[in-house]
């Protein structure tokens, strides 16, 4: 789900005064030209998962309140190139104006939609669930988070203050597992978790002896995870467990198959490249 306009509608205002500056001077200039209503189409210019289009559309309300958006495909769904995926009425200059940043939105969106898909689907017929991480474009996270979800992943962290991760950094400011969890369970309120990231097998043993909720592998080897997942499983059904780290289209598979709850990935948001998308005003 979005979130409410609320809370995009400051993010959707400050990127369109990015844009439109002082005015749109080509816009403006053709104002004598324009006195009558509009209607373009969206059509997507390669294949990919659509992701954005109500905020697209949000782009244009905001621009013109009695803008009409119509979306043709859901989100999510998977279109061939030349499919046209949206129509908008509205004023010329509206159209015109609201174009790139609408574009620019959906197509980074989708973007991300499409490359969470692909990975999505290599493990779909598997019980470990794809997870994104909090590597995203400052400014855009909660979009880019949305995409993610749009595409087939779960969403983690949406920031600092939705759970505890214990990471590397975190163990060795603290001076080991063992006191980070003690100190840190102190002063959480409940219900919350504590996940802790761990690289060696003794890190595992020293994170299910203190109670971690949720361990994290990274960067272990395939047998090393094997043996890390049964390690878990015969201390304690009630961890959870979840595998990071240099997760790949050609990777990602052998490391649902060791038995892992999670899998977290990066790369649909930070390697994903733009999905090309068009509008012509018609």
């Amino acid at each position: 789900m979005l979130p409410s306009w609320i809370i995009l509608d400051g993010l959707l205002t400050g990127w369109l005064k990015e844009d439109i500056g002082r005015g749109d001077q080509t816009t403006q200039g053709l104002a004598d030209l324009m006195a009558k209503g509009g209607k373009a189409h969206w059509f997507a210019k390669e294949d990919g998962a659509i992701a954005g289009l109500p905020v697209a559309a949000r782009v244009f309300h905001l621009l013109e309140s009695g803008t009409v958006f119509r979306s043709l495909v859901d989100e999510g769904q998977w279109v061939a190139q030349g499919t046209t995926i949206a129509e908008i009425s509205c004023d010329l200059g509206t159209l015109l104006t609201g174009e790139r940043v609408a574009l620019n939105l959906a197509m980074r969106l989708s973007g991300i939609a499409t490359m969470t898909r692909q990975y999505a689907e290599m493990i779909a017929d598997l019980p470990a669930q794809l997870v994104d991480t909090r590597k995203t474009t400052p400014g855009l996270r909660i979009l880019e988070k949305y995409a993610a979800h749009v595409g087939g992943a779960q969403n983690h962290r949406m920031g600092l203050d939705d759970g505890v991760m214990i990471k590397e950094n975190h163990i060795a400011a603290a001076g080991g597992i063992e006191p980070a969890i003690k100190s840190i369970r102190d002063r959480i309120p409940y219900p919350m978790t504590i996940e802790v990231e761990t690289e060696t097998l003794a890190q595992v043993d020293e994170a299910i002896a203190h109670g971690a909720d949720i361990i994290m592998l990274d960067n272990m080897p395939f047998e090393q995870m094997k043996i890390a997942v049964n390690h878990i499983r015969a201390a304690s059904q009630r961890i959870k467990i979840e595998a990071s780290g240099n997760v790949t289209l050609k990777t990602i598979r052998a490391v649902a198959e060791t038995g892992v709850d999670y899998i977290s990935s990066s790369a649909p948001i930070t390697r994903s490249p733009w999905m090309d998308l068009s509008m012509r005003i018609q």
